[in-house]
């Protein structure tokens, strides 16, 4: 069969695009399909060399750097994307991918990250964040919302069976568009997370590590640390945020910026527990934590309530300093603390060949049914 990967945009190598570097590998003879693709050279390793096809967004002004700009032309970008000569598209998508044209003689399959969380459900935060409450502006991309919702919908219609990247997405999917889904976890690189050796100590102190950016909550797990002043905080990442997050800062809390894949893997062995704040669609670091032997600390909603176990971590029930500290208390007070083991042997679920055989026996179980009822006019 002649197979077809659509992927929203390239332009990094983050969650999103650790899924469709495994379903390259699934399907190495796929042709790839992106609405812009600014990948740096140093980041394009995961593509094995494939060289996406993008649309006209790829040409205007200003794409490489506002490329999010243009998301009201990217449902008209992606519609023009000639997929007609495939027997099975497969979109990763959690924005356009899945809009692509198909005939009723193709099957549609789409890994479904999240319907637009920006146009449902976080449309007002959405708005907040980019200061744009109110006023003839406002209204504009209100009524843009507004249209990317209907466009949306219809193109559910177009997908023949939906992936989900855990249950708490696939109720957001039901939800959005009224379809059921099949759930398969995304692969986390358990191989190179991996518990430190035996003799070991673990170390004294906590770690966060993410985004700066506003729904990962990170301003508010350095807060926390003010109301413990015995403990210590170790922070590895940077973005919008790290200002708030230095001013919110005691002494008992390092932030390193940036940091290497070797550093962060040396900080998640030593650490106490991984501390958590986002509500997530799925939520790889709080894997790659537990991977390392590391408990987590989280915020009990999203996916996090399917990736720790009860014996793995504890959550929080509110994205606070004081319910966040709260937690980190109840940690400390823990007669018997997580095991390395049960951490280990929780994240396996979560390993790059099983997501591989589940994501390869599902595609073609449905590949096989619909060509059987193809074949007897019943599709």
């Amino acid at each position: 069969m002649k197979i077809a990967i659509v992927h929203d945009w390239l332009v990094t190598y983050a969650g999103a695009e650790r899924v469709l570097e495994q379903m390259l590998v699934c399907y190495p003879q796929a042709d790839l399909f992106s609405v812009v693709d600014f990948l740096p050279e140093a980041q394009r390793g995961f593509l094995q060399g494939k060289k996406p096809r993008t649309t006209f967004i790829q040409q205007l002004p200003g794409a490489r750097t506002r490329y999010r700009s243009y998301l009201p032309l990217m449902p008209l970008a992606i519609e023009q994307l000639d997929l007609s000569g495939y027997d099975l598209i497969l979109s990763s998508s959690h924005a356009v991918a899945k809009g692509v044209l198909t005939s009723p003689d193709q099957l549609h399959l789409c890994m479904c990250y999240t319907p637009m969380r920006y146009a449902w459900d976080l449309q007002h935060q959405y708005l907040q964040a980019s200061g744009l409450v109110r006023g003839p502006k406002s209204w504009a991309v209100r009524w843009l919302l507004h249209k990317m919702r209907l466009w949306d919908v219809r193109t559910a219609h177009g997908v023949d069976q939906f992936i989900a990247i855990s249950h708490y997405i696939a109720r957001r999917i039901n939800k959005t568009y009224r379809r059921d889904s099949v759930v398969i976890y995304p692969p986390v690189d358990t191989d190179f997370f991996v518990p430190p050796p035996a003799s070991a100590a673990k170390g004294q102190f906590y770690l966060t590590a993410s985004r700066m950016v506003p729904y990962k909550k990170i301003a508010a797990i350095v807060e926390a640390f003010r109301h413990l002043p015995h403990q210590q905080l170790i922070v590895i990442g940077d973005g919008p945020d790290m200002a708030q997050c230095q001013a919110a800062a005691g002494p008992n809390v390092q932030l390193l910026g940036h940091q290497s894949a070797a550093v962060l893997l040396d900080h998640l062995q030593r650490a106490k527990a991984f501390i958590f704040a986002a509500e997530e669609d799925f939520g790889i670091a709080p894997i790659e934590a537990q991977a390392c032997g590391t408990p987590v600390i989280a915020y009990g909603k999203g996916a996090a309530r399917e990736t720790i176990r009860a014996n793995t971590g504890l959550f929080f029930d509110e994205q606070s300093p004081q319910a966040i500290a709260a937690a980190v208390a109840q940690f400390e007070s823990q007669a018997s603390p997580a095991s390395v083991a049960d951490c280990r042997t929780n994240a396996l679920r979560f390993t790059t060949a099983q997501f591989r055989q589940n994501f390869v026996s599902w595609v073609q179980a449905q590949y096989d049914q619909f060509q059987r009822q193809k074949n007897h006019g019943t599709c």
